[in-house]
């Protein structure tokens, strides 16, 4: 879920519920969801041909559902999710029951039931290559990334041709034009930070992301500093705004903080406001009266 972009916003090149292909071996269908939470909607991967590994079925929807099977090259034999949040993974259940697909995913959770529970670091073989879960907490605490690691002669080369490269399918941890909303209690601003620094530095470097959200970003690297300058400027402020205050709480610090936001989005704003402020706290930046309540009161803490 992301804190920019709007109700019909649109990538070009993205249609809704019809296949794309991508890359080489990776074919896209986005969901009909789009808005402010989801940009141009919820993209679902299937990665491979023969057996087919889809990740994040999107929502349960009929429309979509259909798309993703006739996209398919072959069977589905697994179903990944990044998370669990309702526009990823409430489809998995139906998919499963139509392909007896096994489905994976690092918790059973928000009614997405996992038949194999996976962490950092699980392998899975496809089609010329392998995916390889990154556990990025942050966004949520059971978030997974998928590295797409193309083996000799495998999948994951750009469209219609180029030299092989690992592509990162990132859920709602990186999104193409868009910075991402983290929602205390689940959501954790230092987890997330770190969570980006971890994607940032995979050795051997990805090449291309493949976010839950928009079009591909084919300067990874680049796009994660940016969302790192991007937090560390946001917390400034958040810093800044409550050392003039001296007090304060969330919903007062929104305007000044979020000053560049319409005003129509403070609320969800405010969820990442807060959780920058418990990160200050872990910190021993800032004190708040009850760190676990969004409606606290903080309390800056001065320099030295």
């Amino acid at each position: 879920m992301g804190e920019a972009g709007g109700p019909g916003l649109t990538v070009a090149g993205i249609v809704h519920d019809r296949p794309a292909r991508i890359l080489d071996g990776v074919v896209r269908v986005t969901a009909a969801n789009p808005g402010m939470m989801t940009g141009p909607g919820t993209n679902t991967y299937l990665v491979g041909s023969g057996d087919v590994a889809v990740i994040d079925p999107g929502p349960d929807d009929d429309a979509h559902l259909e798309a993703v099977l006739d996209a398919a090259e072959g069977a589905v034999r697994w179903i990944l999710v990044t998370h669990t949040h309702l526009d990823h993974a409430p489809g998995a259940a139906r998919l499963a029951a139509r392909t007896g697909a096994e489905c994976l995913g690092f918790a059973s959770r928000d009614g997405f039931v996992a038949d194999r529970h996976i962490g950092h670091g699980f392998r899975l073989p496809v089609a010329g290559g392998r995916l390889q879960a990154v556990h990025t907490p942050g966004h949520a605490s059971n978030h997974l990334c998928f590295v797409l690691d193309p083996g000799p002669g495998g999948r994951g080369q750009p469209a219609p041709g180029g030299a092989a490269t690992r592509v990162l399918f990132t859920g709602d941890h990186v999104m193409q034009g868009s910075t991402v909303v983290i929602s205390p209690p689940d959501g954790d601003m230092a987890a997330y930070l770190e969570s980006l620094r971890l994607v940032r530095d995979l050795v051997p470097p990805v090449g291309t992301i493949a976010p839950g959200h928009g079009d591909l970003i084919d300067d990874p690297r680049a796009a994660v500093d940016g969302y790192l300058d991007h937090r560390a400027r946001r917390e400034a402020l958040v810093r800044s705004a409550l050392g003039r205050a001296g007090r304060s709480t969330v919903d007062a610090l929104v305007p000044e903080v979020y000053a560049d936001v319409d005003a129509g989005r403070y609320p969800v704003a405010r969820r990442s406001l807060w959780a920058h402020l418990r990160s200050l706290a872990a910190a021993g930046q800032v004190v708040g009266d009850d760190p676990d309540d969004p409606d606290t009161t903080w309390l800056a803490v001065p320099d030295g």
